[in-house]
């Protein structure tokens, strides 16, 4: 874009601020023209003598032209002492009387020829402020040109951002409901494959095809952890759901609760986090046992994890525990492994985290089997002093044990548990 330029009594100025300055300056400039006398040498002289001496403060160079136009007009005028150095005669030996009659001749002469210059001059000054005028006109109109362009360019601009961001927001609403249409088709997809779990599981074997299906003539069960050959028959109403899901390992349950599902296991602990029971992917994932845990052995602490959804699903209620109220609403879990029936009472409730390898603490997540009493109390009194709450409930050797683990979200790797205790069998 071209810059623009200002014109002052022939002068360029390129900064609008410069243009105010010589503007301001032209003003005091007009007003010294009229009040002083271009043919009185007297005045003139004392005006230059002002601008010589600082008198009048100019902030640009039109001061300094000013000063130059009053000395040119000095120089133009003739010089006249107005003295005589004799009464009776001039320097030339003339009379006083030819010497008044010759100035009153010259005097009249050059009250011609002032006249003449005023006119000359006033003609050259009417000239340079039309030239000026005409100049100013042709800036201001290309100063509107410029404006105009800025406007439009601008205009431009902001059309073109505001469909830009109708572009985005069209996008971002369109990934959007993707999402929650996949989301919810996710979603509906495991409820509707949990509800069909549910009817399976209230149905009984009940036909002789059913138990030949689950076990073979020596009485080895289908579904055995590590293909241990371990005859330990299934609880009716989980034969049917193990001939679709093989990795079934039970049942979680608390009542009042959106926790009711089924557990699955294998021996990949990060299968489970995106994969439902029917191995397809599912960001909910699904509720599993830690690979480590045994159900036919059992292992001292059973272990479920599930992930912490913010719809409540999965084990997204398990917080509501750090509150003590709830806990005394809730005091119990019911958790079917496909061989037995339990009720767990629980014992306390923490916060914890995923630690390095070689960080020294207690790691919740490792204790599965205690290899005898004194192991066994010392998780017990970790876990007591890191609960939120006393809940009057402790454990024994020998007792079997139930944990849930879920995410919690106020640290890094953050984990919030439950750690409950059998106290019967169903």
């Amino acid at each position: 874009m071209a810059q623009k330029v200002f014109v002052v009594e022939g002068r360029q100025f390129r900064t609008e601020s410069d243009y105010a300055c010589a503007k301001r300056d032209k003003e005091i400039i007009d007003k010294l023209r009229e009040k002083t006398d271009g043919q009185d040498r007297a005045q003139l002289e004392a005006l230059r003598k002002a601008l010589r001496g600082g008198e009048y403060k100019f902030m640009t160079l039109l001061g300094r032209d000013f000063l130059d136009e009053v000395e040119m007009q000095l120089k133009k005028m003739p010089v006249s002492d107005g003295r005589e150095r004799k009464a009776g005669r001039n320097r030339t030996g003339k009379k006083n009387g030819q010497v008044r009659s010759e100035k009153q001749a010259g005097a009249t002469k050059g009250r011609k020829q002032n006249s003449q210059r005023n006119v000359s001059r006033e003609a050259t000054k009417q000239d340079k402020a039309r030239r000026t005028e005409t100049a100013d006109r042709t800036v201001s109109g290309k100063d509107d040109q410029e404006i105009n362009k800025i406007v439009q360019e601008e205009l431009r601009k902001r059309e073109k951002r505001r469909r830009l961001t109708i572009v985005l927001c069209s996008v971002a609403a369109a990934c959007c409901l993707g999402y929650f249409a996949v989301y919810s088709y996710y979603d509906y997809r495991t409820q509707s494959a949990y509800k069909r779990m549910s009817e399976l599981k209230e149905k009984a074997a009940g036909t002789s095809s059913a138990a030949s299906g689950m076990q073979n003539a020596a009485g080895t069960p289908l579904y055995t952890l590590d293909n241990e050959e371990k005859s330990r028959e299934v609880l009716e109403e989980y034969q049917n759901l193990l001939i679709r899901y093989k990795r079934l390992i039970g049942w979680v349950k608390i009542d009042n609760t959106k926790i009711d599902y089924p557990v699955m296991q294998t021996v990949d602990n990060e299968y489970y986090l995106d994969h439902n029971m029917e191995q397809k992917y599912d960001k909910n994932g699904t509720i599993f046992m830690d690979k480590d845990c045994d159900v036919l052995k059992p292992s001292t602490n059973y272990i479920l994890y599930g992930h912490h959804m913010k719809n409540g699903q999965m084990f997204g209620g398990l917080d509501l525990y750090k509150d003590k109220a709830y806990y005394d609403e809730h005091p119990y879990i019911s958790f079917d492994t496909i061989y037995e029936k339990g009720t767990y009472q629980i014992m306390y409730v923490f916060r914890s985290k995923v630690y390095k390898e070689d960080e020294i603490a207690f790691k919740y997540y490792q204790f599965i089997d205690a290899n005898g009493e004194v192991e066994f109390e010392s998780y017990m009194k970790e876990m007591a002093e890191m609960s939120l709450y006393d809940t009057g409930v402790t454990a024994q050797f020998g007792d079997q044990l139930l944990t849930l683990s879920t995410c919690d979200y106020q640290e890094t790797d953050g984990r919030f548990v439950v750690v409950a205790k059998k106290i019967s069998g169903g």
